[in-house]
């Protein structure tokens, strides 16, 4: 008579689902990432990106929006989804899984704040980060990576500026994120060519102020 080994029932673990925040901004001519630092707990002293676990009632971008003000204090932004991240070692308080939300602001319509669960908060350069909690490192580098993509598609380097802006102004920042120089003549007559910006008719440091 044929036997098999009888299968023991899988046990399934669901893991924990987050969410973090990736803000960028451009700030003194550096690529600047918003990162608060953990106060206790496994990760003291370790700094971390504005994100926390979503709540049963929520969804992911109301979760995302949630973390961020209480966090970070920074209301009223576009958030959009980046990447999942779920590295079984990413979190070594338990399996967790963490949906990764970005955006670019002006970083001098803000004042950001955190709450007492933290002991500071501040704008870190992206080239030379502190020491980092989970794999927030490596969500750093995926961001940038997708961000110096979009630049050659759309207009999304316009969240890093004011309004109203110089087209020099505008080539600092694509300048800044990519960490390379463009030349000027080239850089112009692209921007022009898409459409992207329009005159204003005013006048600064020369030159034709542009805005969206």
């Amino acid at each position: 008579m044929a036997t098999r080994v009888k299968q023991s029932p899988l046990k399934i673990v669901s893991p924990a689902v987050a969410v973090d925040t990736l803000i960028f901004s451009v700030i003194r001519g550096k690529l600047r990432v918003l990162l608060i630092q953990i106060a206790t707990g496994p990760y003291v002293k370790k700094w971390a990106l504005p994100g926390g676990l979503v709540m049963m009632n929520e969804s992911l971008e109301e979760a995302a929006e949630r973390v961020l003000s209480e966090k970070a204090g920074v209301d009223g932004i576009y958030l959009e989804q980046l990447s999942a991240f779920g590295d079984p070692e990413r979190d070594m308080r338990g399996r967790s899984v963490s949906v990764a939300y970005t955006a670019l602001v002006n970083s001098e319509e803000f004042s950001p704040k955190t709450n007492d669960y933290y002991s500071d908060i501040a704008w870190h350069d992206v080239a030379h980060l502190p020491p980092l909690a989970f794999d927030h490192r490596e969500i750093i580098a995926y961001g940038r990576q997708r961000l110096e993509s979009k630049l050659g598609y759309s207009n999304i380097a316009y969240a890093l500026l004011p309004r109203e802006f110089t087209l020099s102004e505008l080539q600092a920042v694509y300048e800044t994120i990519l960490s390379r120089a463009i030349d000027k003549r080239n850089f112009r007559k692209k921007i022009i060519e898409i459409k992207l910006v329009k005159e204003t008719g005013k006048v600064r440091s020369e030159e034709h102020t542009s805005e969206l």
